[in-house]
């Protein structure tokens, strides 16, 4: 199953595709990198590259999923205003596409990758390239935060199968 794994925003789209065995429980990244839009672009503009750019990753892996990380609601409302604006544009692309969508919270993402829901940002950059057998850690905090989603969904998914499996 290939999954497409997505940290939203709108300066820095974190993106990772993986390819998961379900039968031997095992990963195989793909690929793995950023969308980014410059700042002095009118937000428009940065929509466009947003879902142009994820819609070539998609017609290229043509994954099964897109797991999108929710909304962490800071003090910052313009912030979040905006990375809300990026996740729209993702989800259209993905539905437009005939992806299925999932998505999931910081807390859950953490707790799937280390088993803590309050792990550190070096702990799941830790855990995702030991999961995944990076080489070496990803450059972007994005992007790892993007394999951590694609692994939390290849996860949680296959978990709920083998709990409705087992009753």
């Amino acid at each position: 199953m290939i999954i497409i794994g997505v940290d939203p925003g709108l300066a820095i789209v974190g993106y990772g595709v993986i390819d998961y065995d379900e039968r031997r429980r095992s990963f195989t990244t793909l690929d793995c990198g950023a969308i980014t839009t410059p700042a002095n672009t009118p937000v428009c503009d940065r929509l466009a590259t947003i879902y142009d750019e994820m819609d070539e990753l998609i017609s290229l892996y043509r994954p099964h999923a897109m797991a999108l990380e929710e909304i962490f609601f800071n003090t910052n409302q313009k912030t979040a205003i905006a990375v809300a604006q990026a996740r729209g544009v993702l989800m259209l692309c993905a539905k437009k596409r005939g992806v299925q969508l999932f998505e999931y919270t910081p807390l859950q993402v953490k707790q799937a990758i280390v088993g803590y829901g309050r792990a550190e940002k070096s702990q799941v950059i830790a855990m995702v390239s030991t999961i995944l057998n990076l080489k070496k850690a990803p450059r972007l905090d994005d992007t790892a935060d993007a394999l951590a989603i694609a692994v939390c969904h290849a996860r949680t998914r296959s978990s709920r199968l083998q709990a409705y499996m087992g009753r």
